[in-house]
């Protein structure tokens, strides 16, 4: 297929993944499919500067004879595989070709229906399912001595080159550290006030820890919890949680990303039934509950009523404010901040959340925003990995740019609502010889805005 014919005009629909069929796994019909994507790819070259996948697509049909697709190996499709992370960009914001089109084009459930079959093959290395298991090797934090140890011992030479070899983590890439408390042990509890709905909102919170921010950065947590206590808003903790499963169905083991959305639902589903509103600190989180598993399991009531209960917290916040019923006595400056919206924010189809309430408290106090959309290259495990830090700080590049570059100054802060993207940004200003002055989640900088004490460690 040389060229690319008129895309359709509509919103992109979501067709649910078929991935209990036998015919999933068959691999010469993945094949097929992927070459009948593939050649509509190369015809098309729209989402080049996406990703490494599509590069790689192209460098492989441009390398034969004529330049069609018929001359590329199969083998090599997988090579396209590889560099797919699944941030769904290509589908949400770039491709004319999705469904409701003719073409029924869906690169990224195509990519994870291949990662899928290559886990079941066995392809898929102990390093790399390692990394995907954020709750077994957080489940180090919070125990005294161990968590010092461990972090000592990861920030030296001799043990990073020791995960690049068992792991395949590069020596360079940053990682993040074991807290010594666990976000869920020190959540302060709720004062009792009084629940008030909105039109939009529901007046109480239930609260999805997530493996990154129990484990990793509770700061973040603690955060949302004083945002949500200064607006009266009643919150709860989910009572019990296990990984959301996003790290798995990165990988392409869908059976592990059922047994634990067998483990949440149930839990999750009670705060849903009773009228919480769900919020999730991490955009990767968030999209699992409100779009991967009601497409991986469409026919579960409970998971369809998860997804409507899920809320990213600024869509949350934005939508209380529109209810009448949040605070805006912001009290401390913010100054310049270049903020960063991360894929799995950008996907929901939310719209700018974050940057509303950026926009809302600079009616208050001095906020001079700086807003970058585009993919830092983390992408979960992505850009820690050997194989692709390199392109994931190329990816980034012109984030780390921008990010650094506030009017012609430098920005007092750079935040992202992906700390992992955070910090990747951070890593990449500092390889760029521009290191940021601070690097603060947006719950942190809206905790400051309001002249709450405590910042997140």
């Amino acid at each position: 297929m040389s060229g690319a014919r008129e895309g359709s005009l509509e919103a992109p629909t979501r067709h649910p993944v078929d991935w209990k069929n036998p015919d999933f796994y068959d691999e010469q019909k993945c094949l097929d499919e992927l070459g009948r994507i593939y050649d509509i790819c190369h015809g098309c070259r729209r989402c080049v500067s996406l990703c490494q996948s599509f590069p790689t697509l192209f460098d492989l049909v441009d390398a034969t004879s004529d330049g069609e697709l018929h001359e590329v190996k199969r083998e090599d499709y997988w090579k396209v595989v590889d560099q797919c992370y699944l941030c769904d960009l290509c589908y949400m914001t770039k491709c004319p070709y999705v469904p409701p089109h003719a073409w029924n084009l869906d690169f990224p459930h195509t990519m994870l229906r291949a990662k899928a079959i290559q886990f079941r093959k066995g392809e898929v290395g102990a390093g790399a399912r390692f990394l995907a298991s954020t709750d077994v090797h957080g489940s180090f934090a919070g125990i005294p001595v161990v968590v010092q140890t461990v972090n000592a011992v990861n920030r030296t030479k001799l043990a990073r080159q020791g995960m690049d070899k068992l792991l395949g983590v590069h020596p360079e890439a940053w990682m993040p550290q074991l807290a010594s408390q666990r976000f869920r042990w020190g959540a302060a509890k709720a004062a009792a006030t009084v629940v008030t709905n909105g039109e939009r909102t529901p007046g109480k919170v239930a609260v999805f820890a997530t493996c990154y921010v129990n484990y990793n950065e509770p700061g973040i947590g603690h955060d949302l919890l004083a945002v949500l206590a200064h607006n009266g808003i009643p919150y709860e903790l989910v009572e019990k949680e296990s990984c959301c499963g996003m790290p798995k169905f990165e990988l392409g083991d869908l059976e592990s990303v059922e047994k634990h959305k067998n483990a949440n639902i149930p839990v999750l589903d009670r705060y849903a039934r009773e009228g919480y509103a769900i919020l999730s600190a991490i955009p990767s989180c968030t999209l699992m509950f409100k779009q991967e598993l009601p497409l991986l399991f469409p026919g579960e009531e409970a998971v369809k009523r998860v997804q409507d209960a899920m809320w990213d917290p600024f869509e949350y916040l934005m939508a209380r404010h529109k209810d009448g019923l949040l605070k805006t006595d912001f009290q401390q400056a913010l100054g310049k901040v270049s903020y960063h919206i991360p894929c799995h924010g950008r996907v929901q189809n939310i719209g700018r959340k974050t940057e509303e309430m950026f926009k809302l408290v600079g009616k208050t106090v001095n906020v001079q925003l700086n807003t970058v959309e585009r993919c830092s290259g983390h992408a979960g495990t992505y850009g820690v990995k050997t194989a692709h830090h390199a392109d994931a700080l190329k990816i980034g590049k012109v984030v780390f740019k921008n990010m650094g570059n506030h009017g012609g100054e430098e920005p007092d802060v750079i935040s992202s609502d992906c700390a992992l993207a955070g910090h990747h940004i951070a890593q990449g200003m500092q390889l760029a010889g521009k290191p940021a002055k601070d690097l603060a989640h947006p719950l942190t900088l809206l905790r400051r805005a309001y002249g709450i004490p405590g910042a997140a460690a």
